[in-house]
């Protein structure tokens, strides 16, 4: 696994014991993107929902304006998906009238349509339920260890890292951040908002890393901001109660870090000294972040797994797993096992 970036950051049951072998073949790594609403049937937007093998999302968005002669900026997604993957993904055409559409005839190297439907709005970025993820490990050097391991993750969840992918290749969007943010002009808005978000992303994982290492992942502490399960609704934790432990230990509600950016944070007392505390190792990237007009927000430390289904047979194993939008399957899997991404083969 190139784990640069992520090789800073601890484990919550500390370092798996096993390996094992992540996209032997494309097919070993299954995304089924699922939407919170159904398209109505009628509006100015085409939705497509497709299946793409060995391809990448920006790919098949610019083949689908090419497709119906249009701007590229007119095809939207809720989410970018993995491209050494076998992924069904919806996309939004903004295609004004009432015009009716046979997409038969659509070549698209590594795309198959599914069906399609027009709505009312457009689709944009993170207006996903989540994804399911289907996932084959082979070669795995030790059953025991991942099943038990397993057993513990669905107990406790994992910590809501963000995975290597936010970071781009070998991490390259990190350094790109910080030359933004010492000056270096970057015309290109999507290139911009990715360093943005690897800067953020990183500060956060560091947060969060703080709280395994001073034994706290789990533990509320006074001044804590929490998150009500399954919302983005936060209040904060003046005072800790048993009624709120046992809350946070049934998955009731989250505790909360920073995504960082202008205003002040929400915390107070011993949860603020912490977030501060890693905050003014990095003050490049906070005042950075502020300065480019980000604000601050907040995201769970938790990421708690549902519809889990573990299989081994022989050293294969299948992992079925759903997981809210914006968490990475990856970082399920780097709690789970040592595994090696083939793709990353030279």
């Amino acid at each position: 696994m190139t784990d640069s970036i992520m090789s800073a950051f601890s484990y919550l049951q500390g370092k798996p014991q096993s390996s094992a072998l992540l996209r032997s073949e494309m097919s070993d790594f299954k995304v089924f993107e699922i939407l919170p609403f159904a398209p109505c049937g009628e509006g100015e937007h085409l939705f497509i929902y497709l299946r793409k093998t060995g391809t990448n999302t920006a790919f098949v968005a610019k083949a689908l304006a090419n497709y119906f002669n249009i701007k590229e900026s007119l095809v939207s997604y809720a989410g970018l998906k993995d491209r050494f993957a076998v992924t069904e993904q919806w996309f939004g055409v903004h295609l004004p009238g009432k015009q009716t559409f046979d997409l038969s005839d659509i070549n698209i190297d590594g795309v198959e349509i599914i069906h399609y439907k027009r709505h009312n709005k457009k689709l944009r970025i993170g207006a996903l339920l989540g994804n399911r993820f289907e996932l084959i490990l082979r070669k795995i050097s030790n059953t025991n260890d991942i099943t038990n391991r397993w057993q513990k993750i669905q107990q406790t969840g994992v910590p809501n890292y963000f995975g290597e992918q936010r970071f781009g290749i070998n991490g390259g969007n990190l350094p790109k951040a910080l030359a933004l943010f010492s000056g270096k002009k970057v015309r290109d808005k999507k290139k911009r908002g990715l360093y943005l978000s690897a800067a953020r992303s990183y500060l956060f994982n560091h947060i969060v890393n703080e709280r395994i290492n001073s034994g706290c992942f789990n533990q509320l502490l006074k001044g804590d901001v929490c998150m009500l399960s399954g919302t983005q609704s936060v209040f904060k934790v003046p005072e800790i109660t048993n009624e709120l432990m046992q809350r946070l230990q049934s998955f009731d509600i989250d505790i909360t870090a920073p995504m960082w950016g202008a205003g002040e944070l929400m915390t107070m007392a011993d949860a603020l000294a912490l977030e501060k505390s890693v905050a003014t190792q990095y003050i490049e990237i906070c005042d950075g972040l502020a300065r480019f007009g980000l604000k601050q927000e907040r995201r769970k430390i938790r990421l708690s797994i549902t519809q889990g289904k573990l299989t081994i047979n022989n050293n294969v194993a299948q992992l079925n797993f759903f997981l809210p939008a914006g968490c990475y399957a990856t970082t399920v899997l780097r709690e789970l096992v040592n595994y090696q991404d083939m793709t990353e083969r030279a």
